[in-house]
C-alpha cells in the first residue's frame, strides 16, 4: 500500500476538480487555455487539501521512528514489552501506517505543487484574464493588450523587490542567501493570503450553519426565492436593454463599413459573436457594392471596433446567463410551492404541478417514488437540515476557540491539537488522518464556499449551469492558489504540527519544510501569524448580526432581510411574477393537451373518411374537383393566411382570471367591487413595475 493512497487521491481529486469546472464552465464555448488554466489551479489547490493528512500521518510515524532509534537499549526493551501485541516487523512500537509515503517523495511533490500554483496565481492567470477580456481581433493584439494592462501589476512587484534588494546590498549587517530570499517571498505571499483568508473564514463559519438552519424553516426558502426572482427580473431587463443598445451600435457599424473596407473582417468577427436572431436581421451588407472611398463618410477606428467587440462579448454572455438563471429560478420556485402545498397532503404522495421536461432515470423513479419524495421533502429534510446545522455550529465553535488559543503550548488549549496528540500517543493513524481530513475539509468548505458565493457587481460572479465567464473562472483560480497555502499553514498551526508554533525541536512536516524557517522574519512569525487570526471572532460576530448585509442595504444594494420594507415589497413582486409565469405555463400545457386529445379523437376518423372518399370518387368528378381546387386556391390563400393569424392571436391571448368567490347575484355589487374609487379597476390596482416586461 506504499504510495497507493497518494495515487488514488491524485486521481480522485482530478475528477472532482473536473466535475466542478464542468458545472460552472462551458467546455464547448470557452477557450481551451482558459479551461486548462482554471482546471490546473483548482486541481492543485484541492490536491493540497486532500494530501496534507497523509503528510501528517507520515510525519508522526517518522517522529516515532527517530525517537525509537535515539532511545537507550533499556528503554527500547521496556517499550517492546509494552507494545508486544502490535504486529511490527521491527523491534520498536512504531509501525507503518497504511498510507505511508516513502522518504523523499513528499518534499519533491510539495515543491512542484506549491511553485506551480504560485506561478499560476501571480504570473500566468492574471495575463490570461486580460487576454480573455480583450476585444482584439488577433492573437498579437490580445497579447499586446494583456501586457499593457498587466504592466502596472507586474511593475509594482518588481519595484518592491528591487528596493528590497538595494536595501540588503547597502546594509552591511544583512547577508541574505538565496534560501532566505525564497523564504521572504513565501512569507509575503502567505501574509497576503492569510489577510484574505480570515475575512472569508469569519463569514463562512457563521453563514454556512445558518443557511442550513434557515433552510429547515417553513416558507423561508420560498420567500427568499421570491426575493431572488424580483432581483433577477431587474437584472434580466437590464441585460436585455444593454444587449439591444450594443446591437444597435453593431447595426450602425455594419451599415457604414462596406464589403471592401479594410475593417470589414473585424465587423464580421463581431457579427459572429452576436445572437443568431440579430445576425439574421443584420446580414452581411453584401448588396451594396459602392467603394468606401467614393463617399467621404466617417468610419469607426480599429480601437472603437475593439471596444465594441469587448462590449458584445460581455453583453451576450450576461444576457445568456440571466436567461438561463431565470428558467432555473422558475423551476425552483415551482418546486418549493409544490412542497408547501404537499405538506398538508393526507395521501402522503408528492404531487408536482408541472412534470419535468426531461425523462427521469428508471432507477431513480423506482427508489425515489412520490411516497419517498413526500417523506423526504415534507418530513425528513427539515430535521436533517437542523441536525446538520447543529453539527456545523459545533465545528465552527471549535475552530473559533482554536484560532484564539493555538499559540498556547503549555497547557495545550487548541482542541485540534488535543485530538491529534491523543491519537499520536496510541499511533492510531486512521483516526489521525480522518480527524485531519475533517478539520481541513471544514475549513476549506468555509473559505471556498465564500469564494463561490461572493459577487463583485458583474465583474466576478461564479454562476452554475455553465454560465460563468472566462474572467470569473480565472479569477477564482487565482483566489484558490493564494488562499490554499496559508490555509494549510493555519491548519498545521492549529494542530501544533508546525514547529514555529509549538516551539518544539521535532521533525516538521514535508509541507512546512518547503516553506523555510520563518525566523528570518520574526515579526511575521511571532506576531502576525499568531495574533491576526484572532480577528475571526470579530468577523463572526459581525456576520451573526448581519452587519455587512445591513450596510449593503443602506448603500442601495438590496439584500434579503426579513424585517425590511424593501424586502417585503420585493417578495410580493417576486410572488406576482411567479404567479404569472405559472399561469402562462399552465395555459401552454392545457393547449398542448387539447391538441393532443383532438388528434387522438378526430385524427384517425378524418384519415379514414378522406381515404374512403378518395376510393369512391368518380374520375370526372375528381378532375373537376382538382380544377376547382386549383382555381379556388389562388383566391383563398390570402384569406387562409389571415384566418391562421387570427387563430394564433386568439390562442396567444391571455384569458381573464375568474375567481369563483367574486361572483355575486347582484350585478351592481359586482360592478362596484370591480371598479374602485379614483377611476381604476381592481385588476389594475395590483400592477407592478415589471408587468410590461
Amino acid at each position: 500500500m506504499s504510495g497507493a493512497a497518494l495515487g488514488l487521491e491524485i486521481v480522485f481529486v482530478f475528477f472532482l476538480a473536473l466535475f466542478l469546472l464542468h458545472r460552472y464552465g462551458d467546455f464547448k464555448k470557452q477557450h481551451r487555455l482558459v479551461i486548462v488554466g482554471t482546471l490546473l489551479a483548482w486541481y492543485l489547490c484541492f490536491l493540497i487539501v486532500f494530501i496534507l493528512p497523509l503528510d501528517v500521518s507520515t510525519t508522526i510515524y517518522n517522529r516515532c521512528k527517530h525517537a525509537a532509534a535515539n532511545s537507550s537499549p533499556l528503554e527500547s526493551n521496556n517499550t517492546i514489552g509494552l507494545y508486544a501485541a502490535t504486529p511490527v516487523p521491527s523491534q520498536h512500537p512504531c509501525f507503518k501506517p497504511w498510507s505511508y509515503i516513502p522518504d523523499g517523495i513528499m518534499p519533491v511533490f510539495w515543491r512542484v505543487v506549491y511553485w506551480t500554483s504560485q506561478f499560476l496565481t501571480w504570473i500566468l492567470l492574471p495575463f490570461m484574464q486580460s487576454y480573455a477580456r480583450s476585444g482584439g481581433f488577433s492573437i498579437t493584439g490580445k497579447i499586446k493588450t494583456a501586457l499593457i494592462e498587466n504592466a502596472i501589476y507586474y511593475g509594482t512587484y518588481l519595484l518592491i523587490f528591487g528596493a528590497f534588494l538595494i536595501y540588503v546590498a547597502v546594509n552591511p549587517h544583512l547577508h541574505l542567501e538565496w534560501n532566505q530570499l525564497q523564504t521572504i517571498g513565501i512569507a509575503a505571499a502567505n501574509t497576503w493570503g492569510l489577510f484574505l483568508l480570515v475575512l472569508l473564514l469569519g463569514y463562512g463559519l457563521v453563514e454556512i450553519p445558518r443557511s442550513y438552519w434557515n433552510g429547515a424553516k417553513r416558507g423561508y426558502l420560498l420567500m427568499k426565492t421570491y426575493f431572488k426572482t424580483a432581483k433577477l427580473m431587474t437584472e434580466k431587463a437590464d441585460a436585455e436593454e444593454a444587449l439591444e443598445d450594443v446591437m444597435e451600435e453593431v447595426c450602425k457599424v455594419n451599415e457604414s463599413i462596406k464589403y471592401n473596407h479594410p475593417l470589414r473582417k473585424c465587423v464580421d468577427t463581431i457579427l459572429k459573436k452576436c445572437p443568431t436572431e440579430y445576425q439574421e436581421k443584420m446580414g452581411r451588407n453584401m448588396d451594396d457594392y459602392e467603394d468606401f472611398d467614393e463617399k467621404r463618410n466617417t468610419y469607426p477606428s480599429e480601437k472603437s471596433l475593439v471596444k465594441l467587440h469587448k462590449q458584445v462579448i460581455y453583453s451576450v454572455q450576461r444576457h445568456r446567463r440571466t436567461q438561463v438563471q431565470w428558467q432555473i429560478l422558475l423551476e425552483q420556485a415551482f418546486y418549493l410551492e409544490d412542497v408547501a402545498k404537499n405538506e398538508t397532503s393526507a395521501t402522503h404522495q408528492f404531487v408536482h404541478t408541472f412534470q419535468s421536461p426531461e425523462p427521469e432515470n428508471r432507477f431513480i423513479q423506482y427508489f425515489y417514488n412520490p411516497t419517498v419524495e413526500w417523506y423526504w421533502e415534507c418530513l425528513l429534510r427539515p430535521w436533517f437540515y437542523r441536525i446538520l446545522a447543529v453539527v456545523l455550529s459545533i465545528f465552527s465553535v471549535i475552530v473559533v476557540w482554536s484560532e484564539c488559543t493555538f499559540f498556547s503550548t503549555t497547557p495545550v488549549l487548541s482542541l485540534f491539537a488535543v485530538f491529534i496528540q491523543l491519537a499520536e500517543k496510541t499511533y492510531n493513524y486512521i483516526y489521525i488522518e480522518i480527524a485531519c481530513f475533517l478539520s481541513i475539509f471544514f475549513l476549506s468548505i468555509c473559505v471556498y464556499s465564500t469564494v463561490f458565493r461572493i459577487r463583485v457587481f458583474n465583474y466576478y460572479y461564479l454562476a452554475s449551469h455553465h454560465q460563468t465567464d472566462a474572467y470569473s473562472l480565472l479569477f477564482s483560480g487565482m483566489l484558490f492558489c493564494r488562499l490554499t497555502p496559508p490555509l494549510c499553514l493555519n491548519f498545521l498551526g492549529l494542530t501544533h504540527m508546525d514547529s514555529s508554533i509549538s516551539h518544539q525541536n521535532t521533525q516538521p512536516t514535508a509541507y512546512t519544510s518547503i516553506m523555510g524557517s520563518m525566523k528570518v522574519l520574526s515579526f511575521i512569525a511571532d506576531g502576525f501569524y499568531i495574533y491576526y487570526p484572532m480577528l475571526v471572532v470579530i468577523l463572526c460576530i459581525a456576520t451573526y448580526f448581519s452587519l455587512g448585509t445591513r450596510c449593503l442595504n443602506l448603500l442601495g444594494f438590496q439584500q434579503f432581510m426579513g424585517d425590511n420594507d424593501m424586502t417585503s415589497d420585493l417578495v410580493d413582486e417576486g410572488k406576482e411574477l411567479i404567479r404569472r409565469e405559472k399561469r402562462k405555463r399552465q395555459r401552454q400545457e392545457e393547449g398542448e393537451n387539447r391538441r393532443r386529445e383532438w388528434k387522438e379523437r378526430y385524427g384517425h376518423n378524418r384519415e379514414d373518411s378522406t381515404r374512403n372518399r378518395n376510393v369512391h370518387i368518380d374520375p370526372k368528378e375528381s378532375n373537376f374537383s382538382d380544377i376547382s381546387a386549383n382555381r379556388s386556391s389562388k383566391y383563398t390563400r390570402a384569406n387562409n393566411r389571415t384566418e391562421r393569424d387570427r387563430i394564433e392571436l386568439l390562442q396567444d391571448a391571455e384569458p381573464l382570471d375568474f375567481n369563483a368567490a367574486a361572483f355575486t347575484d347582484d350585478p351592481l355589487e359586482s360592478e362596484s367591487e370591480r371598479y374602485q374609487p379614483g377611476g381604476r379597476y381592481l385588476s389594475m390596482s395590483h400592477c407592478r413595475i415589471f408587468d410590461d416586461v
